[in-house]
């Protein structure tokens, strides 16, 4: 059965999860918070790059503190999550950013793996990316399946300007990552946005670390709060 992209928190199909308004008061049942709201307690990163700013987490480059040629992260020690339901309001002010998941960590703060993106440009809320040569795996309104050698195919889950319509540009909107086995499904504000099948040998990771992004070039600030999980 094929599952609708177009989906809210009040009624969320998505491929045998139901949430329903008589249970939405619960949906939050069995979460536990990664960030207590003050300080950067659990999380690590480079040095002047990340603070709490309002209650949210904020990493921030300026033109006179610039972060060089390649991403950094602020990377949560509490452990290497492998099958979960990760939840997270982000509010990206201006740049390039995403959160990490499964993923590994390389030196100076830099990490490997998959990532829920965003971009305020539009081209990128909803993909999911690999920061490695396999790059966009799946684009805004695309379900990809890799087979055991990297084959990949594509098919439609719904047109990318108009899941676009459901972000907040500049404003507060919710991340949700989905990773259950080699199935991995992204939404935000509850509109399934994409869909992963990764099977490749050698390359679908099963846990690791989560982090968040900040992309080298012109100056950029993110923001996130409201950060918990749930192990399924």
């Amino acid at each position: 059965m094929r599952c609708s992209p177009y989906v809210s928190l009040v009624t969320l199909l998505l491929c045998g999860i139901v949430v329903t308004s008589a249970a939405a008061a619960s949906v939050e049942d069995g979460f536990t918070p990664l960030f207590n709201g003050r300080d950067l307690a659990g999380w690590e990163g480079k040095p002047g790059f990340w603070s709490v700013e309002d209650g949210a987490i904020t990493g921030q480059t300026t033109a006179k503190n610039p972060i060089g040629q390649a991403s950094t992260y602020l990377i949560w020690r509490g452990g290497k999550p492998a099958d979960f339901d990760l939840r997270v309001q982000f509010r990206l002010v201006t740049g390039n950013s995403g959160v990490q998941f499964r993923s590994r960590e390389l030196p100076d703060f830099d990490m490997f793996g998959y990532q829920a993106d965003m971009c305020t440009e539009g081209l990128w809320y909803g993909m999911l990316y690999e920061t490695s040569e396999r790059g966009k795996i799946a684009l805004r309104g695309q379900q990809a399946v890799i087979d055991e050698n990297g084959q990949k195919s594509v098919t439609s889950l719904g047109d990318s300007a108009e899941l676009l319509t459901y972000v907040k540009q500049g404003d507060w909107n919710q991340y949700r990552i989905i990773a259950r086995g080699n199935e991995i499904t992204l939404l935000i504000n509850g509109v399934v946005m994409s869909r992963t099948i990764d099977r490749q040998r050698g390359r679908a990771a099963a846990e690791g670390l989560i982090g968040f992004q900040l992309h080298p070039g012109p100056p950029m600030k993110v923001q996130f709060k409201n950060i918990r999980i749930k192990n399924l």
